[in-house]
């Protein structure tokens, strides 16, 4: 009893807090309207005006040269990246004489010279953590 006694106090309690915001709820439509009598921007009104425009027959608009901007662009002292391209692919080639470098040998000389053998810890920290 208690139990369908609580069920309905809850559901009671729901139904009042839920029922003021239904009512509250804006009429969206209306305050548009309200904002558009006191002299908001109509975008509506703004937007078809611009179709229209663009549904003109008639008006070209100029088809830009792309290079010829780039080439002013150039003279104006900017940055040529086709230039940079090319010096960094030169670079590239230099880097594929490093390519054949062998890791694995240079890993051992630097493992003679005395330094940290990187693998051997690990193992070692490996079995402490097994044999924990």
């Amino acid at each position: 009893m208690k139990r369908i006694a609580f069920a309905l106090t809850a559901l009671t309690v729901a139904a009042i807090a839920v029922a003021p915001t239904a009512y509250a709820a804006p009429n969206f439509d209306e305050l548009r309207q309200e904002n558009l009598e006191k002299g908001a921007v109509n975008f509506e009104e703004l937007r078809r005006e611009n179709l229209e425009k663009d549904a003109i027959p008639g008006i070209q608009v100029k088809g830009i040269d792309f290079d010829e901007l780039r080439q002013e662009n150039l003279d104006k002292g900017a940055v040529d990246f086709d230039e940079l391209r090319r010096e960094n692919l030169d670079k590239d080639a230099v880097v594929e004489v490093y390519a054949a470098v062998n890791f694995d040998e240079l890993r051992q000389e630097n493992l003679d010279k005395g330094a940290v053998d990187f693998d051997e810890l690990r193992r070692e920290n490996l079995e402490k953590d097994a044999l924990a």
